[in-house]
């Protein structure tokens, strides 16, 4: 629990009992009445006020706004039916009970139906899409491939992407779910996607903000991190390629970092003398493989015989390939 809310809770439970005392102190004590109940009714209304509080801990602006907007509507609609020619004659006490159950019907079905289109809402009142009017910065909501993927906390590092970065509350919880998993490989990738987000929060000129999200559960995360970005007019930040295809054709700006480390990769050219250490035997006879710091694979001709040692090579041809590129080369002296 947040130790400043916690602080602020049991402020205002004391600050009830000292208001309850001060209450008996006014007017209490001059007619000779008991302290203890107001005391008690001090207690209870700090206790209740604080128990409303945590019960409506997972209630976001979002819901609140809506919830507001449905009721205002229900009132209107109940004032129109019961001011109408309808309900003009009658039994006094009927109508007063008519009035009375419709009002009360028409607040809860617009309160229900306003809740469970909250995310639809597109008003102009800017706070209901939570979208900043004046941003320092471009908004970039983070998925859980990015965050898993651990490549972000260099690029933020090294200034290159200088952002508000935004993680939705489900992809936290789909990190959550992942590190609590039975499977050793998944935990180890959750944990990794975890101590990733407490890197970015540490990071000076990176605006790191845990979005609340109520986007509909049935849907797909990725359905849910498209929606978000739209909402907030924020770029996404993914590895997965199908995710910003998806993005891309629903208008969405996208960032993939796999496509970044690619056309980042350093561009190997004919002739072009390079070190690199032999690891295996090739397919060839007489053929040594060995690998740049990219990953791309070199095929050197007539170096079986020196595997496991660094050897200074040219290269030959380059050969594009689905894995990035495969150079080949041969041995200088």
């Amino acid at each position: 629990m947040n130790k400043t809310l916690t602080v602020i809770r049991l402020l205002f439970f004391f600050l009830c009992i000292a208001g309850a005392y001060l209450l008996w102190y006014a007017d209490g004590e001059e007619k000779g009445e008991s302290l203890t109940p107001y005391i008690v009714v001090g207690v209870l209304l700090g206790a209740l006020t604080v128990l409303v509080d945590v019960l409506l801990k997972g209630f976001s602006l979002r819901g609140l706004t809506a919830i507001t907007f449905g009721l205002g509507m229900g009132v209107l609609i109940s004032f129109l039916i019961s001011t109408s020619p309808l309900l003009e004659n009658g039994d006094a006490e009927v109508l007063y009970l008519v009035r009375l159950s419709l009002f009360v019907v028409c607040m809860y079905l617009g309160s229900v139906i306003a809740l469970r289109g909250r995310d639809d809402f597109n008003l102009v009142i800017p706070y209901m899409r939570f979208v900043p009017q004046k941003v320092d910065s471009a908004i970039v909501v983070v998925d859980t491939s990015a965050l898993i993927d651990g490549r972000i906390i260099g690029i933020c590092q090294s200034r290159f992407l200088i952002a508000e970065l935004v993680v939705p509350r489900f992809v936290l919880d789909e990190l959550q779910n992942i590190a609590d998993s039975s499977d050793p490989s998944r935990q180890a990738r959750g944990r990794k996607g975890l101590d990733v987000l407490n890197e970015l929060r540490g990071i000076p000129h990176i605006h790191f903000t845990i979005h609340e999200s109520e986007v509909g559960r049935g849907q797909q995360v990725d359905a849910k991190l498209i929606f978000v970005a739209e909402t907030l007019k924020a770029k996404l930040l993914t590895t997965d390629y199908n995710l910003a295809r998806l993005a891309e054709f629903q208008g969405v700006d996208w960032l993939n970092i796999t496509a970044l480390a690619k056309a980042l990769n350093p561009e190997v050219d004919i002739g072009e003398a390079l070190r690199v250490t032999l690891v295996k035997v090739g397919r060839e006879s007489g053929q040594a493989v060995g690998y740049l710091g990219d990953g791309s694979m070199v095929v050197v001709n007539d170096a079986a015989h020196i595997i496991g040692q660094e050897a200074k090579v040219e290269v030959t041809s380059v050969l594009p390939s689905a894995g990035g590129k495969m150079v080949f080369a041969r041995l200088l002296l």
